[in-house]
């Protein structure tokens, strides 16, 4: 489809007021699903870290894993296993978490970020005691996967004031010398809250938050986190959607002013919920 050159300006100068508002301020992105495999979508991605950092926003990468702690395990002929959407994580696999997040995917995102002309740093929790955790207490044992009980964020904020985007990867140091894995999702919002973000987003594979989970139709687009209990009463957030709706709602109460779930699957998803009036997904505040 051709597009005019008087769209293209129309385009612009929508975005425009949307630019001067956020310039200059930070925005987390849990960066995840579908997004970090389709390779169009990975550039389309950091096509949009790449722009918002040279409007002047702030911006965090914070990235899951999963599918590839799951390949890396499986070459070990070791299966993963889940206990509430968690990674059941004993020593051995808290070896290859650490491996593969800290290590091969963190590096490959700095490389394809600055192969789109972006600036960036390769971070995980445990350089400059970034995040600090203890063992998640959970009914069932999960091993070594931990709960945030500190964030830094000394080495965030100097690599934002000099021109980086940091890309974190969620594992966490304990006090007791051990290494934990770490929710993405649950890091993303602690590390906004920590930095009193502007906005925190969630990219997924669903379109946001749905009234009927088989109609994408039905998305809601905005929800107050007071009528989040309703909504759960209701049996509206339910399943996999639970953890990311607590995750946006503990980001918001701490501070961050907004939190949202969007769609990776759609091309420039980020720009469209920053850039335009419509925006996309769901929006928590």
């Amino acid at each position: 489809m051709q597009i005019s050159n008087s769209d293209r300006a129309k385009v612009l100068v929508q975005a425009l007021p949307y630019i001067q508002t956020h310039a200059g301020k930070t925005i987390v992105v849990k960066y995840g699903g579908s997004a970090m495999v389709d390779e169009t979508l990975k550039d389309a991605v950091m096509c949009d870290i790449v722009l918002m950092q040279l409007v002047g926003i702030r911006v965090v990468l914070v990235h899951g894993g999963g599918r590839e702690i799951s390949a890396t395990l499986k070459k070990f002929g070791r299966e993963s296993r889940f206990v509430d959407g968690l990674r059941y994580t004993d020593r051995e696999t808290i070896d290859v978490v650490q491996m593969v997040l800290a290590g091969k995917v963190n590096k490959d995102l700095v490389q394809l970020l600055e192969r789109h002309s972006g600036r960036a740093v390769g971070l995980c929790g445990l350089d400059d005691g970034l995040l600090k955790a203890k063992k998640l207490a959970a009914a069932e044992d999960l091993g070594y996967v931990g709960e945030i009980t500190e964030v830094n964020p000394a080495p965030l904020d100097n690599a934002t004031r000099n021109g980086y985007v940091p890309i974190v990867a969620t594992i966490a140091g304990g006090a007791d010398g051990e290494v934990y894995n770490i929710n993405a999702d649950i890091a993303a919002a602690r590390i906004a809250a920590e930095l009193k973000a502007e906005k925190l987003i969630l990219m997924t594979d669903v379109r946001g938050l749905l009234r009927d989970r088989d109609d994408e139709d039905s998305l809601i687009p905005v929800v107050n986190v007071s009528e989040v209990p309703k909504l759960r009463k209701e049996g509206i957030v339910t399943g996999g959607m639970i953890p990311k709706i607590r995750c946006c709602v503990d980001a918001v109460r701490r501070g961050v002013g907004r939190a949202h779930i969007i769609d990776g699957r759609i091309p420039h998803s980020i720009l469209i919920e920053l850039f335009s009036d419509e925006g996309i997904g769901t929006m928590l505040y």
